[in-house]
């Protein structure tokens, strides 16, 4: 077994509150709560730049942030991503997973395109992950190994969502979300969270957001919890930050190098202090053995992290798994030896809006899983307010 296939470390219960109304970790020792930990850091073994990059003043500060941190910043030729590949897919997978490449955006992405059910429109400012997720749902959905690239436009990037303030049709139009403005989603294929501290890219988002004069929301979700840079930012509440969180047989087993679930709820409470607007992103949904009191207890743990916040504003949008016959062969192909239950025959047949092929969970097991949910979070969260179920 290698370390990407090793499950995680059980995580903690979800730890008590301070006087101040943080959360703290506890030490197992009855009375001893030692210092909060740093946020996780991703720290790439490879860094590179193509040349366009340097023509951006944000490439050339991501490039003083990386070099800050003592990891070297390599400078290619030209703008195609050379040397990631090895002798096969797991060699060339890790390869990938541990590169960062420093881009100018594809002018494809300039586009913005709609992203429903979560938002308005869809804006990147990097593509890949380095987390390792066995469900991963940037398997289907990039080409090529799955190297991390951050945008070094991000200057033009903002400047050109003005455009499309007003417009949109997820929540500009519809009554029961209109009052979150014209929405804009960050985090579609990254973790923001992930990559901010050798970026600084999000951090500029939200201060642009905050500074936008217009009913609009800037919106992104993590699996980490290295919030520090965010507390004090002047966000005016035009940012929702959400957490992906699952309960803990999911997050331990199927979901490496991301901040334990306990961190993660610690995050959430410190950016919900701090004003912001806040959600979860409760994915993959998976009807595991006992999953009523899993999630229960996943509840539970929101509901204690959450506490006592003065004017909290939560969400929460419900995320079942699914898989595609092409995101299985790459997820296979990069955990072989996991055990996320991806068998077409227990599974129901779908058609995409363009005709693509996925598989979900047949509709009785939908339903179950979908009242339970909608029941459960009303009584244990109540001022949580669902977004949406897919």
């Amino acid at each position: 077994m290698t370390d990407l296939d090793r499950p995680l470390a059980q995580d903690a219960p979800a730890a008590p509150h301070s006087a101040s109304g943080e959360l703290v970790a506890t030490s197992g020792l009855s009375g001893v709560a030692p210092p909060a930990r740093p946020g996780r850091r991703w720290t790439p073994r490879r860094v590179v730049a193509t040349p366009p990059a340097y023509d951006h003043p944000h490439g050339r500060r991501i490039m003083a942030l990386v070099e800050d941190q003592g990891i070297e910043v390599e400078r290619l030729r030209s703008a195609r991503l050379t040397g990631v590949r090895g002798e096969n897919d797991r060699e060339t997978y890790a390869r990938a997973k541990s590169t960062m490449a420093i881009v100018v955006s594809p002018p494809s992405r300039r586009r913005l395109q709609p992203i429903a059910p979560s938002a308005d429109w869809r804006f990147d400012l990097a593509e890949g992950c380095p987390a390792h997720c066995q469900y991963c749902y940037l398997a289907g959905s990039l080409s090529g190994p799955p190297v991390t690239r951050v945008y070094a436009d991000l200057d033009d990037i903002l400047d050109g969502l003005a455009a499309y303030a007003g417009q949109g049709t997820v929540t500009s139009r519809r009554p029961a979300r209109r009052d979150e403005g014209t929405t804009f989603e960050a985090s579609c294929y990254t973790d923001p969270l992930a990559l901010e501290h050798l970026t600084g890219g999000w951090r500029r988002a939200v201060e642009h957001f905050g500074a936008w004069d217009a009913p609009v929301q800037l919106r992104w979700t993590t699996k980490f919890d290295d919030v520090d840079t965010f507390v004090g930012l002047a966000h005016r509440g035009r940012t929702r930050v959400r957490f992906s969180v699952n309960c803990l047989p999911v997050t331990t087993r199927f979901e490496g190098g991301t901040s334990r679930l306990a961190d993660r709820l610690a995050a959430l409470r410190r950016l919900a202090l701090d004003g912001y607007p806040v959600g979860l992103t409760i994915a993959p949904i998976m009807p595991i053995d006992d999953w009523r009191a899993s999630y229960g207890a996943l509840l539970d743990d929101v509901a204690a992290a959450v506490d006592g916040v003065p004017g909290l504003d939560l969400t929460a949008e419900l995320i079942t798994h699914r898989f595609t016959p092409g995101s299985r062969d790459v997820l296979l192909g990069w955990y072989p030896r996991t055990r996320l239950e991806m068998d077409e025959e227990v599974r129901s047949r779908k058609h995409g809006k363009f005709g693509a092929v996925k598989y979900v969970y047949p509709a009785p097991v939908m339903a179950d899983l979908r009242g339970w949910f909608e029941t459960e979070i009303s009584r244990r969260l109540p001022a949580c307010r669902i977004l949406y179920w897919t």
